[in-house]
């Protein structure tokens, strides 16, 4: 391994830790967290759905919003069936994901303090390119931004990194 990719494991691992710290400091998963911020993104989606973007099996979808909905923080809503149910956030789950949002802010505003302008100006573009070619599946962009601000990535009028991934429709389900 060169040192190039090694120092970018160091980055990624450290930024990963922090990103979900105060939600554990909180008492909640990381999985929770990335539960919340989704369904705060695209609220009505069903519980398989949510699963396939965190990588989650059917038992395993189930009992996070089992827990999720205990805690009060995501109620469940009729589907398009009797199978399915709709998940959205609660007014607490609502005030904890954006919570969550300022926190991871906060957190990678201060990982990039010691750039100057010119270094942050680099590092952007870089940054773009690195994330559009290492997801190409919708799923898989899912996945990827299941703690992002999607506004953030279309501030100023511009795309976001993974809007290539996305599907015709997809904002009319």
């Amino acid at each position: 391994m060169g040192r190039l990719e090694n120092l970018l494991g160091a980055l990624s691992l450290t930024v990963s830790d922090r990103a979900v710290g105060p939600g554990l400091a909180a008492g909640m998963s990381a999985t929770d967290q990335a539960a919340l911020v989704t369904l705060h993104a695209y609220p009505g989606r069903t519980t398989s759905w949510l699963g396939g973007v965190l990588g989650l099996t059917s038992s395993g979808s189930t009992r996070l919003v089992d827990r999720l909905v205990a805690a009060g923080w995501v109620q469940r809503a009729a589907g398009d069936d009797s199978r399915q149910r709709r998940l959205s956030l609660t007014t607490e789950g609502t005030v904890r994901s954006e919570q969550l949002q300022k926190d991871r802010q906060v957190m990678l505003t201060e990982c990039v303090a010691p750039l100057d302008a010119h270094d942050r100006a680099q590092l952007e573009p870089v940054l773009e390119r690195l994330v559009s070619s290492l997801t190409t599946s919708h799923l898989s962009a899912l996945t990827t931004c299941r703690l992002c601000d999607r506004g953030a990535c279309r501030e100023e009028d511009v795309a976001c990194p993974l809007d290539h991934t996305i599907p015709e429709g997809f904002g009319d389900e």
